[in-house]
């Protein structure tokens, strides 16, 4: 009879806004890094939340997370 080991399971760490309420500042830094073309990835980092999170809040704030045919970031080519 062959034993499997299997690896203990680790949970992904909480984001630190996890649960709380969205400020006005969160909102904007939301809008103003959306509209510089920021990976949703990377915009849940910057503001403490998950994916799910900010494509919630853009979704009901009526702000498009859609990319617009440049390079992230501001970079130019």
């Amino acid at each position: 009879m062959l034993h499997q080991i299997v690896a203990p399971k680790v949970m992904a760490k909480t984001p630190i806004n996890h649960g709380k309420s969205w400020s006005e500042s969160d909102l904007k830094n939301l809008e103003k890094l959306a509209k510089g073309n920021t990976p949703t990835g990377l915009i849940a980092y910057e503001l403490g939340r998950t994916e799910a999170s900010i494509y919630s809040k853009a979704s009901e704030e009526d702000i498009s997370l859609h990319p617009t045919n440049k390079s992230p970031y501001n970079r130019k080519k």
